[in-house]
Parts: C-alpha cells; sequence; structure tokens
C-alpha cells in the first residue's frame, strides 16, 4: 500500500474568491488568454452585479497535458463582481456580437474606504472598467474542460 499523491486527485473545477487587492494576481493570471464576445458580459444595475462568461485556458493544466502528451484545455468560466457602482467599457463596439475579445489581465486601483475600480483588460486597447464598493470577486468553472479548439496554448512571443 501506498499513500495517496497529489497527481491521483480529480481535477475539480475552480471556484476562487477574492476580496483584496492580494487575492487578485492569481485569478487575473488563471484569466489569461480567456476569450469571450460582448453579449457574455452584462451588468445586473438592480443586483449591482457585472458578470461574463469566459473560456478560459487551463493554465493550471498545461503542464501535465505536455507531460502526458495531449491537447490543451479550455473550460467554460464565470467572473462575476458584486457591489458594482458603474460599468464603462472601452476600445471595442458592444453592439458588435461576433467580436472575440481577448483577456490580458485584470488590474486594481484602489479608492477609498475599500472601494476602487477593477480593469478587465483586453488585447487591441480595449478595457472594461468596474467600479466597486469593495472588491468582491469570484472565478468559477461551469463546465467540464473540453479540447482548446487551436490546440494549442496561447503564446505572446515573449
Amino acid at each position: 500500500m501506498t499513500d495517496a499523491r497529489f497527481e491521483d486527485g480529480e481535477d475539480a473545477p475552480l471556484k476562487l474568491l477574492a476580496q483584496g487587492a492580494d487575492d487578485l494576481p492569481v485569478i487575473s493570471a488563471l484569466v489569461q488568454d480567456a476569450v469571450l464576445q460582448a453579449p457574455d458580459m452584462t451588468w445586473q444595475q438592480a443586483k449591482r452585479r457585472f458578470a461574463c462568461l469566459l473560456n478560459r485556458f487551463r493554465w493550471e493544466d498545461r503542464a501535465a497535458a505536455e507531460t502526458a502528451g495531449r491537447r490543451y484545455e479550455r473550460a467554460r468560466a464565470l467572473l462575476v463582481v458584486d457591489g458594482v457602482t458603474a460599468v464603462r467599457s472601452f476600445g471595442f463596439d458592444r453592439k458588435d456580437k461576433d467580436l472575440v475579445l481577448s483577456v490580458l489581465s485584470l488590474g486594481w486601483t484602489a479608492g477609498m474606504d475599500g472601494a476602487g475600480k477593477l480593469t478587465l483588460v483586453l488585447a487591441g486597447d480595449g478595457a472594461v472598467e468596474i467600479e466597486v464598493e469593495a472588491l468582491d470577486l469570484t472565478l468559477q468553472d461551469v463546465t467540464r474542460p473540453y479540447l482548446a479548439p487551436s490546440g494549442k496554448a496561447p503564446d505572446h512571443g515573449l
């Protein structure tokens, strides 16, 4: 009989919470190179909630895929921000239903008394600025992983 190894564990869907600036880099790294379309973003003003449905590259599985010689994966995930007071978008046409947006990172600018601005930075100089009373963000996978259509890992040539 041998001890269980980490690798023997079952892949579980991500469910992460960020409630402070120190939590944000992990979620930002996991949504880097996620793709979405403008209709996949919504601001529910009455509920003070912004949400978007992402097709996120599974960075946490990249090394395992390479070691096993299998294709890379993506998963559909919900990025939800609560306590939202305002939302603005820049650099893209929200009405263009065919436009594919690519996430570069999440940024945080602190304001007074815990309030601030969360910025969803997009490729091509686009951005979504989300003003909040306090940082309250969740990232949750909502589908099982699927094979990345391109079969490749995102590469920025750096």
